[in-house]
């Protein structure tokens, strides 16, 4: 009986023991099989300012993942506005990994008649193109099937068009913003016409805009009233000297309320020198641009330094730069302008912001803003009353301004999921 006992013991453990092994090497078999399955695999990572539920959603064949340091295709998509409307957006695809040999760059051009949904569309057909390389080298490359359409063959042919408008473009816009409290009510309007006309070589600029703001105020039983008033007319003729150097002309008028400008009218030429070619200005740019001009104020109440009328020369020098990287992005601009006549009266100018990705998952955004203010010629004589403060009806000496913003983004969980669900 015992010898049994053990006998059907020994037959038991050995049993398990088989099982053991037998499901240990198929889990092994099938993580090899999976590892195989994976090696090529496309892991996209986009880092853009689009629409990504909508590229998740009709990019399948790519695994989409949130954090840059996992995938082996990383996509960075740079946009800027085009002067005649739209925007060019440049595709800069890095390889990583089994794809660290293959980088791509592709661009895809819009215009202002374009709808929001053909923007997105192209821009997908853009972003399937250049990963077309990183397929062919995949496992994926033995089911692509092609396919050129008529209208693709036709766009490879020069075409010759007659354009009625020469490159411009036109826009009127209007709008009106009514807000009632118990104790406040304001009316705004604002109504405009703007003109662009871009070439490669020269860039016209016109824009005229109509605005009123009305404020009321109720305080015991007393009520102020605040109309603030501004029309202005400006104009540029910008023409590229080459592929770093650039000259313009700017001038323009306008009559302002809470400026106490009755009419001002300046003429202005610059000098803007990039230190990388122009052709690179969505990637990195390095610009100072250099302004003298001349400009006369008429007031609407006479200024502290007892002024109705005056007319002024100035310069200034303005130095802005800009990277787009993989890391995150950098703009900083610096201005810094005074009088030919009093070097007293000037006005510094810094901003900068910057965006960095740290590490896997997180990124910091800072942000500041610093503004020296030396030249408030424009000031009216007298004491503010206490309309002009609540109300913000006449512009306050000053002699700075400054601002700081910070900011913390942390994701995490799962990094893979590319479904798109959008329901409630």
């Amino acid at each position: 009986m015992f010898a049994f006992q053990r006998l059907l013991y020994r037959i038991i453990h050995t049993l398990f023991f088989c099982l053991f092994f037998l499901s240990s090497f198929i889990l092994v078999s099938q993580k090899t099989v999976n590892n195989e399955e994976d090696k090529g695999a496309i892991k996209l990572y986009i880092d853009c300012n689009c629409d990504k539920n909508f590229v998740r959603q009709e990019i399948k064949f790519a695994s989409h993942v949130r954090d840059q340091g996992l995938a082996n295709v990383q996509l960075f998509i740079y946009d800027i506005a085009k002067g005649g409307g739209g925007r060019i957006y440049n595709l800069d695809f890095k390889g990583a990994g089994d794809y660290a040999d293959i980088n791509e760059k592709r661009s895809y051009d819009t215009n202002a008649n374009m709808s929001t949904d053909n923007i997105r569309k192209g821009l997908v057909r853009a972003i399937k193109s250049g990963l077309l390389p990183y397929v062919m080298a995949s496992d994926l490359a033995d089911n692509i099937r092609y396919r050129i359409t008529s209208a693709g063959l036709a766009e490879k042919q020069d075409i010759d068009f007659d354009d009625p408008w020469n490159n411009w473009i036109f826009e009127v816009f209007g709008q009106a913003k009514l807000k009632k409290e118990s104790s406040r009510k304001e009316f705004e309007y604002k109504v405009g016409f703007e003109s662009d006309r871009v070439t490669e070589k020269i860039r016209i600029r016109t824009d005229v805009v109509l605005s009123q703001a009305t404020s009321e105020f109720l305080r015991d039983d007393e009520t102020f009233i605040s109309k603030r008033f501004r029309y202005s007319g400006d104009g540029s003729i910008v023409r590229s000297i080459s592929d770093h150097w650039s000259t313009g002309i700017f001038g323009g008028a306008r009559h302002d309320t809470f400026t106490n400008l009755d009419f001002k009218y300046y003429f202005t030429p610059a000098l803007e020198y990039n230190i990388f070619p122009y052709h690179e200005v969505l990637r990195r740019e390095i610009v100072f641009a250099y302004k003298i001009g001349y400009f006369h104020n008429d007031y609407i109440e006479p200024t502290i330094f007892g002024k109705m009328t005056e007319g002024i020369f100035n310069h200034s020098l303005d130095v802005q730069v800009r990277f787009r990287q993989p890391w995150g992005n950098l703009y900083s601009r610096l201005r810094a302008s005074t009088f030919l006549s009093d070097f007293q009266k000037n006005r510094a100018q810094f901003f900068s912001s910057v965006s960095v990705r740290v590490f896997k998952g997180l990124a910091a955004k800072f942000s500041g803003k610093m503004e020296l203010i030396g030249d408030q010629i424009n000031l009216p004589s007298g004491t503010a009353s206490i309309e002009d403060v609540l109300l913000q009806q006449k512009q306050i000496a000053t002699d700075f301004e400054v601002s700081f913003s910070v900011g913390l983004s942390y994701t995490f969980g799962s990094a893979f999921n590319s479904i798109i669900n959008t329901r409630l």
